[in-house]
């Protein structure tokens, strides 16, 4: 039989046809599993756990139709212990049904770190090494003594503290820093403009304390007050403005640029660093 009767014979056709049946009848059949295996369409946003106790999560994940699991634990004072800390994907992202969110959950046992020796260390090298050590700058106070800037004890909530101590990590560390003999006195540095952790380290620097700070109206969340600046300080800057070691200076952020003064010829400083919790405002004007 030749190749042109053969593939027009009825057998090779009647096969043909079934083999295309087979191969369109397939195809259809694995787009319906992957429709149904990828559950197109049904995609649904991830509720906020932030915050929640695991039995609180487990309720939530299962209304919403979603798996979790903890993949890491932290120990912050943000939220309580044995809570959620952090989440991903985050609230409000939109992910299949039964898909698992991982969190991370505060743990029931704070973490602990050695007190490091800051005596006889100047200012500027204490904090670094106090912010290094994963504690927290607190205040800067001064007494007269022959050194100036250098840090002559280390206190944990007003009590003298010792290198090597266990204490928890996130502790808030103040210095006491010599002053010299004399009354002397520091300039009061230029904020207006700057985010509240740049206007913070310039404070530090210059030897002063960053007392109460006030967000106004225009910071709804904590993504505003990243983007917060300074639009007023007290004591305001001048050239010829001196506070005394130690003096505190209060501030003033917004995130209305209309806000700063009108002779103003400083751009906004910003550096995305979140807000440190322990100074967060609890009241706005």
């Amino acid at each position: 039989m030749s190749l042109k009767k053969f593939i027009f014979s009825k057998v090779f056709l009647k096969n043909f046809g079934l083999a295309v049946a087979i191969v369109v009848g397939g195809i259809m059949i694995l787009l319906i599993w992957l429709n149904f295996y990828t559950r197109h369409g049904q995609a649904r946003p991830v509720p906020d756990f932030y915050g929640l106790t695991l039995e609180e999560t487990t309720k939530l994940a299962k209304k919403s139709k979603l798996k979790f699991h903890i993949i890491d634990s932290v120990y912050t004072n943000i939220v309580p212990r044995g809570c959620i800390a952090e989440q991903n994907p985050r609230p409000g992202f939109k992910v299949k049904k039964w898909r698992n969110v991982a969190l991370t959950i505060n743990a029931f046992h704070p973490e602990m770190v050695a007190m490091p020796n800051l005596i006889d260390l100047p200012k500027r090298q204490a904090i670094l090494v106090v912010e290094g050590s994963g504690l927290e700058m607190g205040l800067l106070k001064y007494k007269p003594d022959l050194s100036v800037d250098v840090v002559i004890e280390q206190q944990l909530n007003g009590k003298k503290i010792v290198a090597g101590d266990s204490i928890q990590k996130g502790s808030v560390i103040d210095l006491v820093l010599g002053k010299g003999l004399s009354n002397q006195r520091t300039p009061v540095p230029e904020l207006i403009g700057y985010s509240l952790e740049s206007a913070r380290n310039r404070i530090l620097g210059a030897s002063l304390n960053l007392g109460a700070y006030i967000f106004d109206t225009s910071i709804l969340n904590e993504t505003d007050s990243l983007k917060a600046f300074v639009y007023k300080q007290n004591p305001d800057y001048s050239e010829e403005a001196s506070l005394q070691l130690g003096s505190a200076i209060y501030l003033w952020l917004t995130i209305d640029s209309a806000k700063l003064p009108v002779d103003s010829t400083l751009f906004i400083i910003s550096d995305s660093i979140p807000v440190p919790e322990a100074v967060k405002p609890t009241s706005s004007q």
